[in-house]
Formats: C-alpha cells, sequence, structure tokens
C-alpha cells in the first residue's frame, strides 16, 4: 500500500476505472452474445439488434474500452453474420 498521498488516490481512481471498465466491457459482450443468439434463432428484429450492438462497440472504442482496430473488427463481424443470416 502506498504512503504518499497521490499515489493512495491513484490507487482509488484507478480501482475505480478499472471496475468501469470491465462493467462497460460486459455489458458489450453480452450485446454481442445478444445479437449471435438473434442471428442463430433468426429472429425478425435482428436489424435493430444489429443496430444496438454496433452501437455498443462505437461506445466501447469511444470510452476506450476497446482499441478502435477492434471496434472495426468485431463491426465487420456483425455485418458478416447480419448478412449471412438474411
Amino acid at each position: 500500500m502506498p504512503n504518499i498521498k497521490s499515489a493512495k488516490k491513484r490507487v482509488l481512481v484507478s480501482r475505480q476505472e478499472n471496475a468501469a471498465n470491465r462493467a462497460a466491457k460486459t455489458a458489450l459482450k453480452t450485446q454481442l452474445k445478444k445479437f449471435d443468439a438473434a442471428a442463430a434463432a433468426g429472429e425478425g428484429e435482428l436489424e435493430a439488434i444489429y443496430r444496438e450492438a454496433v452501437a455498443g462497440v462505437d461506445k466501447a472504442a469511444a470510452a476506450g474500452v476497446i482499441h478502435k482496430n477492434a471496434a472495426a473488427r468485431k463491426k465487420s463481424q456483425l455485418t458478416k453474420k447480419l448478412a449471412a443470416a438474411k
């Protein structure tokens, strides 16, 4: 445990940021799984779920939770799955 006040604060702040990033990444994974399940089931509202998933990927990339290239790759994969499901 750090002794300097600013180092103590950094520990607290980094824990909060880590928890927020973990929650955001978990929410993103949930959206992606929801899309995959809908694509496999052949649901009619697949386009709406696709838009939500892409928006979630964009938000995660903007927040720095995932890298922008990883976001582009995930969006490409989603688009391919959407085209295959149609």
